[in-house]
């Protein structure tokens, strides 16, 4: 199941011509351990990809449903994505190459919303600590593509 996320993509492209930065909210397991289900992003749309990038792409069969991915490499044709959860599937092992104009966007932060349960003083300095980090590249995709 790809990692989709939640708002729809003509909403997407409203907030996109306004303004290069963007929210984005995760939902699925296929980005596990970088992006958890809930994972709030902070998405700069247009921005350049470079292959271990997280991104956000229109899906290739589905172009209604926006998910996000790991760009492992360039091929011809377009962009090879992983999943950072292999068991999860719905990436390029799934559908092939995406073509460069879906992918329209690079994760640049994520924010992870805070729990219902999480009231006692610690419990919130350690939400405090983990909950906004940015999202870096993984130069390691490339190596991962190739034990594939």
């Amino acid at each position: 199941m790809p990692e989709s996320l939640q708002g729809s993509s003509r909403e997407t492209e409203r907030v996109k011509g306004l303004l290069p930065f963007g929210p984005a909210e995760v939902t699925g397991p296929s980005m596990v351990p970088t992006l958890h289900h809930g994972d709030r992003l902070l998405v700069h749309w247009g921005a350049g990809v470079r292959p271990g990038d997280v991104v956000v792409l229109r899906h290739p069969f589905q172009q209604d449903l926006l998910v996000v991915k790991r760009a492992a490499e360039r091929r011809e044709g377009g962009w090879w994505v992983l999943g950072d959860n292999a068991y999860a599937g719905g990436d390029s092992t799934d559908f092939g190459v995406v073509p460069e104009e879906l992918v329209l966007g690079r994760v640049r932060f994520r924010y992870r919303p805070r729990r219902a349960g999480q009231r006692s003083p610690l419990a919130l300095v350690r939400w405090v600590l983990s909950a906004a980090r940015p999202v870096f590249p993984d130069r390691s995709a490339s190596r991962r593509l190739r034990a594939r």
